[in-house]
């Protein structure tokens, strides 16, 4: 991976995108995941639609694995140079006024490079799960590499929200499958999907700003885009279910414009209602 990220990226991008699309004419178990979700999200397709919507996805998720090493071992001026920052007038209005923030930021596959980008002007909070493999773990710490605080996430909401007191700007995933704690059902491309409520929470007692944080692996090997939104307004709003609802609604439309560039691979509906059987 090392070695790959000194190649131009142009060479990354088609090497990953013709991986992927050849790893995508095999049977395995990412791609039932896939299938599966964008089955449940996307039934208004024909089956021919979503079947090239999963060998899309995955030319694209050869991309961004192939861009991995540049995430984790790419100076500072590769990383400004690759990734691009758009609209990022809400996000440097709100640091200008001193507000404290947190960057919506879903399961898009460019989210590390992006991150890591971010994290190059100034040092950042950021989740991560703990992987049992030492050298994957190892791997997904280098997303402090700038200084970044690595938050786990099964720890204490104690210490992360006196980091964000503290003015660091929070760069959320919230788009996670919760196993069931702390969450609420409610729809996801019409599908009743665990959904966090911590989210609106976490924003309520650090008195944060809410600004969508969006990114995107560009076309032709152009490098990579992270696109601000405005902060969302009257949020949290005192109602769970409905901040969670209106969290879904926001992927939701960025999911739309992009569809081929969602975590597709990920066990979003694992958990499910009670009685209701595993959709995988």
């Amino acid at each position: 991976m090392r070695l790959i990220s000194l190649l131009p990226f142009r060479l990354i991008w088609l090497f990953g995108l013709g991986a992927g699309f050849l790893i995508s004419l095999f049977p395995s178990r990412l791609k039932r995941i896939a299938r599966k979700n964008i089955d449940l999200c996307f039934p208004q397709l024909s089956e021919s639609d979503r079947r090239r919507l999963v060998n899309r996805h995955f030319g694209q998720l050869g991309v961004m694995v192939m861009s991995y090493g540049i995430a984790w071992w790419s100076s500072k001026k590769r990383l400004s140079r690759l990734v691009r920052l758009r609209d990022r007038h809400h996000y440097d209005d709100a640091v200008r006024s001193g507000k404290r923030i947190i960057l919506f930021a879903p399961h898009f596959l460019a989210l590390d490079l992006s991150g890591l980008r971010l994290s190059t002007e100034r040092p950042m909070i950021t989740m991560y799960r703990e992987s049992r493999d030492k050298v994957l773990d190892r791997m997904l710490r280098k997303r402090a590499r700038f200084g970044g605080v690595l938050f786990e996430r099964k720890s204490n909401l104690r210490s992360l929200i006196r980091l964000i007191r503290e003015g660091r700007p929070f760069y959320y995933l919230p788009d996670q499958d919760p196993g069931g704690a702390e969450s609420v059902f409610v729809p996801f491309f019409g599908v009743p999907t665990a959904t966090v409520t911590a989210f609106a929470r976490i924003a309520e007692l650090t008195d944060a700003v809410v600004i969508p944080c969006y990114n995107r692996i560009l076309p032709a090997g152009q490098g990579f885009e992270v696109r601000f939104e405005a902060p969302f307004e009257h949020f949290p709003s005192g109602d769970p279910a409905g901040d969670a609802r209106r969290m879904n609604e926001a992927i939701e439309g960025v999911v739309r414009e992009q569809p081929e560039q969602y975590l597709w691979v990920y066990r979003r509906f694992k958990t499910r209602p009670l009685g209701s059987p595993s959709v995988y």
